[in-house]
């Protein structure tokens, strides 16, 4: 097809609220579009392969290059003799705060031992003892080693290349280095594809689009909106903004969990920061101060192996008693050998920085690192927008609660990447009209609203206003400075300084139009959310209230841009209607 009949033939209207964009010039079909590669985006992709459908894999850089290669700890499953489903549910359901869905964590434990004996099918090999039997650890949360790993420390990158093999060997379609950026519908509200931006030279070149009637979001988190994070370059939120402006609800984008061991590189230090597994503290390493005191032992009965949250939190303590900047993680006894073998990743990535933990502790410090909360979806992944699906990060399914148990994402991505594919092939191989989504269509925003563009220079901004004023503590004080200072930069979009210069569209600047939306809405979620649970820590409602907030805050956008939060009745899900009318909010992007 020419870029001139692919124009001819529009490949469907924007859904709701859209970026400034070209008008796509190609087109292809599919029944499916996977967006992201990660091990949700693979998983899926390659069971709606098996069941006939065409798939489409869109992937914002290599097929390689998402969160799942960061990914060191491993993947938990009730994998080990004596470990149950039940033992796995229980640790979920503490971590996740009181906020978990029970019936979606039952569903993830329950299937996830097989999820992970076919993803070992597929071609992933994992670490096992001399006798064949899986290696097993503990990390945060888990009252049993139930982590499997691979490589020592590699887990992640043996996962994506287990999946990107089996996704070349498939003859799946990709598409690299391609932003999405909007979600197409038909006349009915019904998902009929996405628009994207491809960069660089290949097969397509520019703004084009993908037809499709079911979409899948499996684009990772969003964890480059803070100054310093876990997460690689591409995560910049981009599939919440999507839906959202496609008129998705949104929910607990407030619980952003911030890893508690993460490389200390130096005040101010921004970008991709090295992480230091929590499995090294599940191997026995301590967290010390500076006088080698183990400040965790009063903290909890699990001490530094306390869910993430609770060790996040000991460590800020410590360093604001102390007025240090960084803690300590001690794992000298293990020796040269362990470390050489077991955490071979992570010892190259110290001794990288000039740290060698063979004979001295590593300096560590919180940092943003998983998104707990995200597009709001069924049991089966489907969104409140009739064929649109997401999986992974980007999805809040209520297996997290207010805060993730260790190693439960790449199991959800597994199961629930699985789930969406079964979905789909049912709904494609019944002629009948049905609804795609498990909540209904909500009302377009506004078919004609366009988004300002943000200048590319304002992404450090947003960075520093939310590390500011929305990291691991938070107050009234430091979240209405924040959101103020994001309205700014939003009111800087509409009304430039120099009319004669407005940001021009392009990769960077559709970016950092994605964080700030994330931004103002976690921003917004953090302010409504008075009390302290999991990973949303409030210095000025430092207690957990059971009465008022044992519930979720339900996001979208509404006709003109208005920002609506509104609550559940309970903290299950899918939270389809939310018990309190929406609030209608100031404009956001």
């Amino acid at each position: 097809m020419t870029a001139e009949s692919a124009r001819e033939s529009s490949p469907g209207q924007p859904a709701g609220i859209q970026l400034t964009a070209p008008v796509p010039g190609w087109a292809i079909d599919a029944d499916v579009v996977v967006v992201g590669s990660g091990v949700a985006g693979l998983t899926a992709a390659l069971r709606c392969t098996a069941a006939g459908l065409r798939t489409v894999v869109v992937t914002k850089a290599r097929l390689d290059d998402g969160s799942t290669r960061w990914a060191q700890g491993g993947i938990a499953a009730a994998l080990g003799e004596g470990d149950t489903p039940e033992q796995h549910l229980s640790d979920t359901l503490v971590a996740g705060a009181g906020l978990c869905d029970e019936e979606a964590v039952r569903t993830l434990v329950t299937e996830g031992p097989d999820a992970v004996r076919r993803l070992i099918g597929t071609g992933a090999r994992f670490d096992t003892s001399a006798t064949g039997d899986l290696q097993l650890t503990r990390e945060g949360g888990h009252h049993r080693r139930r982590i499997a790993h691979a490589g020592g420390d590699a887990t992640g990158a043996e996962v994506s290349r287990a999946l990107v093999d089996a996704v070349r060997d498939a003859s799946l379609r990709t598409i690299e280095n391609a932003l999405v950026l909007d979600l197409l519908t038909d006349e009915d509200g019904n998902t009929s594809g996405v628009t994207l931006h491809v960069m660089g030279e290949g097969q397509h070149d520019g703004v084009g689009a993908v037809r499709a009637p079911a979409v899948v979001l499996a684009t990772g988190g969003m964890g480059q909106v803070f100054s310093a994070t876990t997460n690689p370059a591409v995560s910049t939120g981009d599939g919440v903004a999507l839906a959202l402006r496609a008129g998705a609800e949104v929910s607990d984008l407030e619980f952003v969990q911030f890893h508690p061991t993460v490389l200390f590189l130096g005040a101010g230090s921004e970008g991709q920061q090295p992480l230091v597994s929590e499995a090294v503290r599940g191997e026995g390493a301590h967290l010390v101060d500076a006088d080698g005191v183990r400040f965790m032992l009063d903290q909890h009965e699990l001490a530094e192996l306390a869910p993430r949250d609770i060790v996040a939190k000991g460590i800020m303590r410590r360093m604001r008693e102390q007025g240090a900047e960084h803690m300590y993680l001690d794992a000298r006894h293990f020796g040269a050998e362990m470390w050489a073998t077991r955490f071979p990743t992570i010892l190259a990535a110290c001794r990288s920085h000039g740290i060698d933990p063979v004979t001295e502790p590593i300096p560590v410090a919180p940092a943003a690192h998983y998104a707990s909360g995200g597009v709001v979806t069924d049991l089966r992944g489907r969104t409140t927008v009739p064929g649109l699906y997401a999986c992974g990060e980007v999805a809040c399914t209520g297996v997290h609660g207010a805060n993730r148990l260790a190693s439960n994402s790449l199991l959800e991505g597994l199961v629930f990447a699985e789930r969406i594919a079964a979905d789909i092939a049912v709904v494609a191989a019944d002629p009948r009209p049905v609804s795609r989504s498990a909540a209904g269509a909500r009302a377009s925003a506004d078919s004609t609203a366009l988004l300002p563009l943000i200048a590319p220079e304002a992404r450090r901004t947003i960075q520093r206003i939310m590390s500011e004023g929305a990291s691991v503590l938070r107050s009234a004080t430091s979240l209405g400075v924040a959101a103020e200072a994001l309205e700014a930069v939003y009111q800087d979009a509409l009304r430039p300084t120099d009319p004669g210069k407005p940001a021009q569209p392009g990769v960077e600047s559709w970016e950092t139009s994605n964080l700030l939306c994330v931004a103002r809405v976690l921003v917004a979620a953090a302010l409504e959310r008075e009390e302290t649970r999991g990973c949303h820590w409030r210095e000025d409602f430092p207690e957990r209230n059971e009465t008022d907030w044992r519930r979720h805050l339900v996001v979208r956008l509404g006709t003109g841009r208005a920002l609506e939060l509104g609550r559940t009745d309970t903290p299950a899900f899918p939270a389809v209607h939310p018990v309190d009318p929406p609030v209608p909010r100031e404009p956001s992007p």
